[in-house]
């Protein structure tokens, strides 16, 4: 096959017009399918950031919406391995308009010492952590909020609340960089639970917790949860990561949803380049025999044929992977929000090594039998067929 490269790759555009087409069918498939292995990889197979394996999340075994005791925090804090924990309480509320896609954002009670000490890798000038520590009603929210929202030190952010009938008046007091927590808010938990009646100030939705090494956390996740197991409010205690996926699984089987879109993607781009495929060796059944007549065995004749359908699926597949590469700057920014997992949305080299393996595969399977059934036509049927 290799030796009759250049050959096939001249009769690549041979007919231009369907080459074209065919290469562009497969560019706009494969773009999408670059995307959505992009999506999977992030979810499902990113590795955690060095700040993230130092930490976990302790929340209600059944769901995020059932409430766990804040008493649970000093017990916790005794388990060997715990460093720093601290009240890590989902707020939701609505800021300005709900129907403004960028007003979506994680708004969270914390404790705000222990709270600073979790995040390792938040930056933020010393001035803007003591206003934090000291300010009842001071908030801080990450950089590209504060760009999004067009918000400064010292603006006033009034949250109206849903899963909590309370608003709150809080005032930017610090504005911080981190990885890990981008698209973010965070207030004193405290200023929340004074406007509690006495019944619910003992209830919080979620613990945060530091341990000293990563060799901790399986070990800490474990105690945890033990720990709880025959209690009335049993815990699920689960990595920062494993948490954010929390909040999408809200949205379905995503891993499945995926494999079904990623398997009909594929099973499309086979019947495109197929048909293609099958219609050019039909057009050219006299010129296989005039091949043969010239010498080329019928490994040969099957290879060429072979070569110029992946060709044209190699070349779909690279524009493809471009095309995907611009639509994943979009798809990061507008996802984001909902799942952190996703900022940054980029061809990784998994994505294109995936990617183009698809585009070969879908090269060589599509024109096999096309191919096969040409090489094996004696040179007396090929001179005489009549299309």
């Amino acid at each position: 096959m290799f030796r009759y490269f250049s050959l096939a790759y001249k009769n690549t555009f041979r007919n231009k017009r369907r080459s074209i087409l065919t290469i562009s069918s497969i560019a706009v498939s494969l773009c999408l399918f670059g995307v959505l292995i992009a999506m999977y990889h992030a979810l499902f197979m990113s590795q955690p950031t060095p700040g993230q394996a130092l930490r976990l999340v302790v929340r209600h075994k059944v769901s995020l919406a059932q409430v766990i005791p804040f008493s649970d925090e000093a017990k916790v804090r005794q388990i060997p391995g715990v460093k720093q924990i601290s009240v890590w309480n989902w707020f939701g509320g609505t800021y300005k308009d709900n129907r403004d896609q960028k007003n979506f954002f994680a708004r969270f009670g914390v404790e705000p010492e222990a709270f600073l000490s979790i995040r390792t890798d938040m930056k933020m000038p010393d001035d803007q952590r003591k206003a934090f520590l000291t300010n009842r009603t001071g908030c801080i929210i990450s950089q590209d909020l504060a760009d999004s929202l067009k918000l400064k030190l010292g603006d006033r952010v009034m949250l109206k609340g849903d899963i909590y009938p309370y608003d709150l008046d809080l005032k930017v007091v610090g504005i911080f960089d981190d990885p890990d927590a981008a698209s973010s808010l965070f207030f004193d938990w405290e200023y929340l639970r004074d406007l509690l009646p006495v019944g619910r100030r003992s209830l919080i939705s979620t613990l945060a917790i530091r341990v000293n090494s990563t060799d901790d956390s399986p070990k800490v996740a474990q105690a945890v949860d033990a720990m709880f197991a025959e209690s009335p409010y049993p815990t699920k205690t689960e990595s920062e990561g494993q948490f954010a996926l929390s909040f999408v699984s809200f949205l379905g089987n995503i891993k499945l949803f995926l494999m079904i879109v990623c398997a009909a993607v594929t099973f499309t781009i086979l019947l495109v380049s197929g048909n293609t495929m099958a219609m050019s060796v039909r057009e050219r059944i006299k010129e296989v025999g005039v091949l043969k007549t010239l010498g080329f065995n019928n490994d040969a004749v099957l290879g060429i044929i072979v070569g110029e359908a992946v060709c044209i699926a190699l070349i779909g597949g690279v524009i493809g992977l471009l095309l995907s590469s611009v639509l994943m700057i979009g798809a990061g920014k507008a996802l984001g929000a909902f799942m952190p997992q996703l900022r940054g949305l980029s061809v990784t080299p998994f994505t294109a090594l995936v990617a183009m393996g698809l585009a070969l595969v879908v090269g060589v399977v599509s024109s096999f039998i096309p191919a096969w059934n040409a090489a094996k036509t004696n040179i007396l049927d090929s001179l005489r067929y009549a299309g």
